[in-house]
């Protein structure tokens, strides 16, 4: 059993277009249970890159997200994203009551129910594409809308809010240095935002999802006012930003995958199982997310982390993992049906939001691909501007052309 491996420093910011970060493939290979050190926080954590142990690490109760906080664990960001009351660092049962209060308000059928509202909205977005003419921004008339409408249309988000909102969400993912003020005052912002809304919401409430979680009750149990006003902003957050960028993502690489892509054109009922194998292969962010605590001595994949170690997991290497997808740094929209990709998340704080992310990927894609059927990049993939700022990969801009 190893006890004192190497430790291995991880600046984790490989910005070189979607191509899989190098050092997180030698980690995968050469150090499946690596001790690493990030760009932030004291100490130094372990990396789970493995599925197998990705699993074990978000599904055994031995590692605990909430035993992090007030912790300054390892990390990406100058400052802590998540907030103590966030469902994101709660463990079983707290976790448990907040969750089965939240799937009350949030719910398929509720998704489902928005399907022909985002396709009105989809259309006129690409309406405004093709009045504009070629060449155009895609994440100008897609990408940087559809997510932020949808969640705010959702939450009932007034829309001269919206845009404000937005810049503060990305504020709080920033990277490097002199960004951590930033990110404290955006957080700040955001909380307090909500808060006010939600009093108002509890007080007064409609037919959005903010009233259906100030209204939802398990028996005498219901949020509080603290829970309320995080839960609101953590479904705000995480309900737009990683789609926006998944968008852009995703037809980028579908336009720079042309077999792949007459495939799908060919066959565009397959469109859904498409969409799974893109978000597997799509390396969407930089580095790992919320460390957890080992609660007691835990062997993990041949490794003894001793109680009081900060473990993370990478989801990243967990879909490029060799022992459980073949040939797994190939896109292949035939895969045989294997275990779910991580690309939203494992265990008990798989992404809440997943079920809406999906419904307006399959909108947003199937009608890019059908209304446009000679759609291309307008420019050479060299020439496209990646951002580099936050911990999101993602082009800043994608010029199409049809």
């Amino acid at each position: 059993m190893t006890t004192n491996p190497p430790v291995w420093d991880c600046p984790f910011h490989h910005t070189d277009g979607l191509e899989f970060d190098p050092l997180l493939k030698r980690l995968l290979t050469e150090a499946p249970i690596a001790r690493i050190r990030l760009p932030h926080g004291e100490g130094e954590a372990w990396l789970a890159t493995r599925y197998e142990d990705v699993k074990v690490v978000t599904t055994d109760r031995r590692f605990s997200r909430a035993a992090g906080i007030g912790r300054d664990l390892p990390r990406m960001t100058p400052a802590t994203i998540a907030q103590a009351e966030s469902i994101n660092l709660m463990d079983p049962p707290e976790h448990n009551r907040l969750r089965r209060l939240v799937a009350q308000g949030f719910t398929n059928r509720q998704v489902e129910r928005m399907r022909p509202a985002t396709q009105r909205i989809v259309d006129g977005y690409f309406d405004e594409m093709e009045e504009h003419g070629a060449p155009a921004d895609l994440a100008h008339f897609l990408s940087n809308r559809l997510p932020l409408t949808t969640i705010c249309e959702l939450l009932e988000i007034p829309e001269p809010d919206r845009d404000r909102l937005r810049g503060w969400a990305v504020a709080m993912m920033r990277m490097g240095p002199g960004s951590g003020e930033g990110q404290e005052e955006a957080k700040a912002a955001l909380r307090a935002y909500f808060a006010e809304l939600t009093a108002t919401r509890r007080a007064h409430p409609g037919a959005d999802l903010i009233s259906a979680l100030a209204t939802a009750r398990i028996g005498e149990d219901l949020l509080d006012e603290d829970e309320l006003a995080v839960m609101a902003m953590v479904l705000l957050v995480t309900g737009h930003d990683t789609t926006t960028y998944d968008l852009s993502n995703i037809t980028y690489t579908l336009l720079t995958h042309p077999e792949q892509l007459a495939e799908l054109r060919a066959q565009p009922d397959t469109l859904p199982q498409a969409l799974e194998e893109l978000l597997r292969f799509i390396p969407f962010r930089q580095g790992p997310g919320i460390a957890r605590i080992a609660t007691e001595d835990v062997e993990l994949g041949g490794v003894l982390i001793r109680a009081g170690e900060a473990v993370h997991v990478s989801y990243l290497t967990a879909n490029r993992d060799p022992a459980v997808y073949e040939h797994p740094d190939e896109l292949d929209f035939d895969r045989a049906a294997g275990p779910v990709n991580m690309a939203f998340g494992h265990g008990q704080h798989r992404c809440l939001g997943s079920h809406l992310a999906l419904m307006e990927l399959q909108i947003a894609i199937g009608t890019l691909l059908r209304r446009f059927p000679g759609l291309r990049l307008a420019v050479d993939p060299s020439e496209l501007d990646w951002n580099s700022g936050s911990i999101w990969r993602f082009p800043r801009t994608l010029p199409v052309a049809w």
